[in-house]
């Protein structure tokens, strides 16, 4: 069985990730998207093992300590981080996993599976971006300006990904996805055991 594939999404906030994601999941339910663990407490509506693996402080710090993350970061007194068992099962048993994960985990993923495909999203423009944020009528103006502040820092590290994914709607950008998945699939380094087999039945034609 061959090796599931490990893809990274990252993107400023507002230019869909998510909603992205969520959407590949309808059109490829094959393909499994990894749940973050935190030490936040769980909001309204969220759920153990489907939002996140809410984790205590202490069991959160043994993981690190142990090597079982793949990426982690404290923002605002909590931790975030991607349990690295959960990850390895799915891509052991051959299905292909997503990360929805911030720039600074994706680096360190980076480090650590140098084979994983990494995406960017972006939206049309930076302006289009600002009309995202501010369409929310979540945030006060300081908030929205310090995020397109962090945006022009994750635009500043796009190329270090393999792929841009433009996100002037929904449906292409997911359509888009899907086909940079379907294409790295293909790749030859990625089927060495399909060539070793080809190149068995060559021998027995010769």
């Amino acid at each position: 069985m061959s090796r599931g594939l490990l893809v990274v999404i990252s993107g400023p906030s507002g230019a869909g990730k998510g909603t992205i994601c969520k959407a590949l999941m309808d059109k490829k339910p094959e393909v499994h998207l990894s749940v973050s663990a935190t030490t936040r407490l769980p909001r309204p509506g969220e759920r153990e093992g489907e939002s996140y693996y809410f984790l205590s402080e202490e069991t959160f710090r043994s993981m690190i300590a142990q090597n079982g993350f793949i990426e982690w970061a404290c923002f605002c007194q909590n931790y975030y981080g991607t349990p690295r068992e959960k990850v390895e099962e799915q891509l052991a048993a051959g299905r292909d996993v997503i990360l929805e994960i911030e720039v600074q985990g994706a680096m360190q993923v980076q480090s650590k599976f140098p084979e994983a495909v990494f995406v960017f999203v972006v939206p049309p423009s930076l302006t289009e971006l600002e009309h995202r944020l501010c369409g929310r009528g979540t945030e006060e103006p300081a908030v929205i300006r310090e995020r397109l502040k962090t945006a022009l820092w994750e635009y500043s590290n796009i190329e270090k990904y393999n792929y841009i994914l433009l996100n002037d709607s929904v449906e292409s950008a997911v359509m888009r996805l899907a086909a940079i998945i379907d294409a790295e699939k293909m790749r030859t380094e990625r089927n060495a055991e399909f060539l070793t087999e080809v190149f068995k039945q060559k021998k027995g034609l010769i």
